[in-house]
């Protein structure tokens, strides 16, 4: 089953027609297709990316599943200040490592990041990043891994996946985060019980979900959608800005909003402190349904 790796980005397909396309840059999945969980279901894409969102490394891509590390949204540290909103991983080229994986079970490619000078003058630790991305038929999965390589010093971070699930936003709805607190950041961030079942995103949402379950479900208003499997993240996000906040972000689509709904497992409230030599481990596992 075929990694074909090009200047750009590596493709992962397998002779079902599933497949998925990470580029180097910010080692951002940008596609993942796969057919709905059932007999005879077509390929279709799962993810968005937007028509305006640059591909040519100048920026960040808006959409597909970006990697959002050492900080999640924009510096509010002072030791933070001289990163860009979203840290350094979804702004550095990775390298291809190997093929982990090439069977009748899927294909699984890894990337790693490790300190370079422009990383180093921004956030000067030791670390290595690896990321494993690993295509089967029905499932997608996007496995962090974070090394603290120095002996004497730690460091804390923050890491999530920003993942832009393509849907019509005014059909779909989010479950798995009933009765949980979440910070509301359209309202000043008020602490905000989570009462019903499903989470929609027809008006502006920006909820950070704190000591999140792990077990998510994006359903389509037609039926079928996307099951999400994590593991080694304490919270998710879930994130529409609908067209007021939408129209103010410069590579966004118009209309590009009504296409999407992000759901993001991630260390986006506190700071995970990692030891001299210590290691961690961010999954997720997406699948048809």
């Amino acid at each position: 089953m075929p990694v074909n790796k090009g200047e750009q980005t590596v493709v992962l397909s397998l002779p079902n027609g599933s497949s998925t396309e990470i580029y180097y840059y910010g080692a951002t999945v940008v596609s993942w297709r796969a057919p709905a969980a059932g007999a005879q279901a077509p390929v279709t894409e799962r993810l968005f990316v937007s028509s305006k969102s640059a591909l040519d490394g100048s920026k960040p891509i808006r959409g597909g599943i970006p990697i959002a590390f050492p900080i999640f949204g924009p510096p509010q540290r002072e030791q933070d200040k001289a990163m860009s909103q979203h840290g350094i991983a979804r702004s550095s080229v990775w390298k291809f490592d190997h093929t982990v994986m090439d069977n009748e079970a899927g294909v699984s490619v890894k990337f790693v990041l490790e300190p370079t000078p422009e990383i180093t003058k921004v956030w000067p630790h030791a670390f290595k990043l690896g990321y494993v991305v690993t295509l089967s038929v029905h499932e997608l999965s996007t496995n962090l891994h974070l090394e603290n390589t120095s002996s004497e010093e730690s460091f804390d971070f923050q890491a999530l996946l920003h993942t832009y699930f393509l849907c019509d936003a005014s059909n779909v709805t989010v479950t798995g985060v009933k009765g949980l607190t979440y910070l509301d950041k359209t309202n000043n961030y008020a602490e905000t019980k989570q009462e019903g079942d499903e989470v929609s995103v027809r008006t502006y949402t920006d909820a950070v979900y704190r000591d999140a379950p792990g077990l998510y479900e994006v359903k389509y208003g037609d039926g079928g959608g996307i099951k999400i499997n994590t593991h080694g993240f304490k919270d998710v996000v879930i994130w529409n800005p609908q067209a007021d906040a939408g129209r103010a972000i410069g590579d966004m689509e118009d209309g590009g909003w009504d296409k999407y709904v992000c759901v993001e497992p991630g260390w986006a409230v506190d700071f995970n402190e990692l030891p001299p030599g210590g290691k961690w481990n961010g999954l997720q596992t997406l699948s048809t349904l």
